[in-house]
């Protein structure tokens, strides 16, 4: 069994103090990814940059204090990648990727987006240079026997089920037809959402809701964090959990992990 856990820490020092640590050693995953840890590797402490048993694949932003990824794995990876060929975003921290035995697993960070803003223009480059890479990924692994998961933020809501308030965000970046159009075109070049293919029928499962209000507590979320597998693994789900916190008070990221579990050689 391999188990592959996602979550967007939102700010990897604040979430270690709130929890992510104890998270961390109680989690039975073969390989976490995380998004936007908001710090380089040098200013994080020992035990949360390198946690004991982990190997990490780094991916901070040149601009300080955003984006950041990482690749957690338990295995030492056989090869690590940063960016995606694309130059505008080889060094912003949105994309790191390892190659294990019989996977790659990545972690990505798509931008969030504000229409009519700069900020939408560069989630629509980031789209666009995006996917052609994902196609790439999953040719080159198959031709060296390896299947491919992609996890991360990616900040964009598939369908109606995937947030509660869809009617009141028609227009807004994360619900735009074009965003959802382009997830489309992600899974129809072989990439399974194995949440989605697990809980075909559900409302959710939400893994984002807002600080504002009671987003938390009335459970008015969006499902942004995905993890999307080609069919070869995607196939060999078992189980797709969100681990969503008990309380308000034990959220430790506004975030909640996902958790998926594939009948699949563990790395």
């Amino acid at each position: 069994m391999l188990t592959v856990s996602t979550v967007n820490v939102n700010g990897l020092r604040a979430a270690a103090k709130k929890g992510y640590r104890e998270w961390l050693a109680a989690t039975s995953a073969d390989v976490v990814c995380v998004q936007e840890v908001r710090a380089e590797p040098g200013q994080l402490s020992d035990d949360v940059r390198s946690p004991e048993g982990w190997h990490v694949a780094h991916a901070h932003s040149e601009q300080k204090g955003r984006n950041g990824v990482a690749v957690l794995t338990r295995a030492a990876p056989e090869a690590v990648r940063i960016g995606f060929g694309v130059p505008e975003f080889e060094l912003s921290g949105r994309y790191v990727e390892v190659e294990l035995p019989t996977v790659v697993v990545a972690s990505v960070y798509v931008p969030s987006g504000d229409v009519g803003t700069p900020r939408q223009d560069e989630k629509d480059r980031f789209m666009a240079g995006f996917l052609p890479y994902l196609v790439e990924l999953r040719e080159k692994a198959a031709a060296a026997g390896r299947e491919v998961v992609v996890c991360g933020d990616w900040n964009i809501a598939h369908r109606e089920a995937d947030l509660k308030a869809w009617k009141a965000n028609l227009k807004s970046s994360g619900f735009l037809p074009s965003e959802r159009a382009w997830l489309s075109s992600v899974f129809e070049s072989g990439y399974v959402d194995v949440v989605r293919a697990l809980h075909p029928d559900a409302a959710g499962p939400y893994t984002w809701w807002s600080y504002r209000g009671k987003a938390f507590d009335n459970d008015s979320g969006w499902r942004i964090d995905l993890a999307c597998a080609t069919g070869g693994i995607a196939a060999t789900a078992t189980s797709a959990v969100v681990e969503r916190a008990a309380t308000y008070a034990e959220r430790w990221s506004d975030h909640a992990p996902v958790t998926v579990s594939f009948d699949w050689p563990r790395a």
